[in-house]
């Protein structure tokens, strides 16, 4: 979101009642920790389920399900939807979808939930590199520092074991994936303004979903699917994309972009509790040092954007 668009929000936001600002200052924490809860379940949902789907298929069951719940928001906007844009559309869909889904689905098959969702909490730092390297947004020394602390956190993620395995593919794989929704962020923000957000979203879920189709069919697996991973796939699909994005703009629409981004600083957390609570996945000496230097830099990250 731009400056522009943040002190047009911020008017609209002050705009408001008195009563609906009251109600908003309790509310919001609550959503927040609310939507944390369910992105960092998404990564316990991987998990259990990409071992007997496989990343593609299990994407693919994701995608589906996702643009189903956001589908009324792209039918209301149907109009604005022309050939031009759903030919834009389907590769800004293969990197701010498809290919970060298969990714982290594909690390969940060989390394804890806790470490997928560390690794994506990156996504924020780096939304803000790809907007200095190539649209000229400056970074500030807190910022360049918060960059720097990440890019340590992953390299000591990188260099720990669990069960005496390397998690170094994983985090590849997830760093990989939170670099794309870095990159999507700013041509999104770019190339689609003017487009309901909530639009926006069902399109590129639809898009990824067609896209990834034909290779999700070829890879479906033979083998009869355990009715825990069928409910993990559908909830990874219909609460943690779809109703999570629902629950997302909502806030974005509230309390504008900056603040709801807040809640990347919950999803590394609940994604721990989550996976040591109902997997009894440990939390190692490296999980907690590389998450403390993320979401470290994270909070760095953020400084420029909480100020319009």
């Amino acid at each position: 979101m731009s400056s522009s668009e943040c002190t047009t929000a911020s008017a609209a936001t002050t705009a408001q009642v008195p009563a609906a600002a009251k109600t908003a200052r309790w509310l919001t924490p609550i959503e927040l920790t609310i939507l944390g809860a369910i992105w960092g379940g998404s990564f316990f949902f991987m998990r259990v389920a990409a071992a007997d789907f496989g990343p593609i298929a299990l994407v693919e069951v994701r995608l589906t399900l996702g643009a189903l719940v956001l589908l009324p928001f792209l039918w209301k906007a149907r109009a604005q939807f022309t050939a031009t844009l759903w030919l834009q559309l389907a590769w800004i869909s293969a990197i701010n979808s498809a290919i970060p889904f298969v990714l982290f689905a594909w690390g969940a098959e060989r390394a804890p939930a806790g470490i997928g969702a560390i690794t994506n909490s990156m996504a924020v730092m780096f939304a803000a590199l790809v907007a200095f390297i190539f649209y000229g947004e400056k970074i500030g020394p807190r910022r360049a520092v918060g960059l720097l602390g990440g890019f340590v956190g992953v390299a000591v993620l990188a260099s720990g074991k669990t069960g005496g395995a390397s998690t170094g593919p994983a985090v590849l794989a997830g760093t990989s994936a939170a670099l794309l929704y870095g990159i999507g962020a700013n041509v999104i923000r770019r190339y689609l303004k003017g487009i309901p957000a909530s639009a926006v979203a069902a399109a590129t879920l639809l898009a990824a979903s067609l896209l990834l189709s034909p290779v999700a069919i070829y890879t479906w697996p033979r083998h009869p699917l355990p009715a825990m991973s069928w409910l993990c796939a559908v909830l990874l699909g219909v609460l943690c994309t779809g109703t999570a994005y629902v629950l997302y703009y909502r806030l974005i629409y509230r309390i504008g972009a900056p603040r709801a981004a807040t809640v990347t600083y919950l999803i590394p957390l609940f994604g721990v509790i989550w996976a040591w609570l109902l997997l009894g996945e440990p939390l190692t000496p490296s999980m907690a040092a590389s998450g403390t230097l993320i979401l470290g830099g994270v909070a760095l990250s953020q400084q420029r954007a909480a100020k319009p």
